[in-house]
């Protein structure tokens, strides 16, 4: 699981930037919302518009691209604008089987050099300076690498992996798996990313799966309606089909109404909801992480409460960090202070972070109101006079 994420002129956050994902010393929600391990089983970065939260989960998301989908990468698109460094780089702690895996990238793009480290607890597993690297992952046993075998723009880790499956190394196949398991989301933009073998985008989700799982969870927390995916749907009055037979629809059957509803034709909260569902739903039966952005696009407060509530108490081995601007969801009975940061933004020093739990609230309190409140910072500096 990600226990820490450290940025360095990384787009918005100029100075060096920790971000922790360990608990505290709250003891409420421990069952839920913690881990055996100690890490949380998720975050939540709150904010005013453009203070860089979104470029948090970029920074995740990042690492996933590199490894699973992007070859290479364009640096210059992840240097801090306002900055004089010509150098980004992104620190990455793991945590499994009480291991700790520390991954390190750095890349200058304007000399051209992509750096990466590799740790496994406080042995050396992986080192690159450039076209030039060293591996020690094969039972110890350094192997050099040279511009023959690296691309300047590409991960060595990347190639590490693809050419060797991590044979011999349990840890690291973990954490490769849980990785390539990870999924990410914009709400906003209703878009998808799955890293692994099994795609959670909706319709691909339904061609594999049906809809018993989502109708299951609809029938549990009682939403009074059920999905039915088909070429065909009808009631008395009117049948509505495919143009082409092998194909299908979504239809939203509604509890108290007989007529089949097209996707197209449902509000914009439920499509938004059967969009990032089948995601929730494999991300609670299997490790990895759910990464989403805009996560309060077109949902109402209570739904939104009752899927991050879901997903903390169904939880195994996932987390999820999201981006959300409902303040609703700052309440001890959902997060605990510690799986909270606000994110600002200060001009020319760029953004940076208040964990909410370094104010110590209790539990009692009202943290959305202390919010609200500038306790925590990441308020709006907008004056109406």
């Amino acid at each position: 699981m990600l226990s820490k994420i450290i940025l360095s002129n990384f787009k918005s956050f100029k100075n060096k930037t920790e971000i922790d994902f360990k608990k505290t010393n709250y003891k409420f929600l421990a069952d839920t919302n913690v881990s055996p391990n100690g890490i949380l089983k998720g975050c939540m970065f709150v904010g005013a518009n453009a203070s860089g939260k979104s470029n948090i989960i970029i920074a995740i998301k990042l690492l996933l691209d590199l490894l699973f989908k992007e070859r290479e990468i364009n640096s210059r698109l992840y240097l801090c604008l306002f900055s004089e460094e010509n150098k980004f780089s992104i620190g990455y702690h793991f945590l499994f089987d009480k291991r700790e895996i520390r991954y390190l990238i750095s890349n200058d793009p304007v000399r051209k050099i992509l750096c990466e480290t590799l740790y496994l607890d406080d042995k050396l597993l992986l080192e690159r300076i450039g076209t030039n690297a060293k591996s020690y992952i094969n039972k110890g046993k350094e192997i050099i690498y040279d511009e023959n075998d690296l691309s300047k723009d590409t991960l060595f880790l990347r190639t590490l992996y693809f050419n060797t499956k991590f044979v011999g190394n349990d840890i690291l196949k973990e954490w490769f798996e849980f990785l390539q398991n990870s999924v990410y989301i914009n709400a906003f933009e209703k878009r998808v990313i799955s890293y692994g073998k099994e795609d959670v985008g909706l319709i691909n989700y339904l061609k594999s799966n049906g809809t018993e799982s989502i109708n299951e969870f609809f029938n549990k927390y009682k939403f009074n309606q059920n999905i039915n995916y088909s070429n065909e749907d009808k009631n008395y009055k009117i049948k509505i089909t495919t143009v082409n037979d092998e194909e299908k629809m979504i239809f939203f059957k509604r509890k108290g109404v007989d007529a089949p509803i097209p996707f197209m034709e449902e509000s914009l909260g439920n499509r938004t909801l059967l969009n990032i569902l089948p995601a929730f739903l494999s991300l609670t039966s299997r490790k990895g992480m759910l990464i989403v952005d805009e996560f309060s696009s077109g949902f109402h407060n209570e739904l939104e409460e009752l899927l991050i509530r879901y997903f903390m108490k169904s939880s195994k081995g996932s987390q999820i960090f999201f981006v959300s601007h409902s303040t609703n969801l700052l309440s001890t009975s959902i997060m605990r202070p510690d799986q909270i940061y606000s994110v600002n933004f200060n001009g020319s020093e760029g953004s940076w972070v208040k964990r909410f739990s370094d104010e110590q609230p209790r539990m009692a309190q009202n943290i959305e109101k202390m919010y609200l409140s500038g306790v925590f910072e990441g308020l709006p500096g907008y004056d109406e006079n």
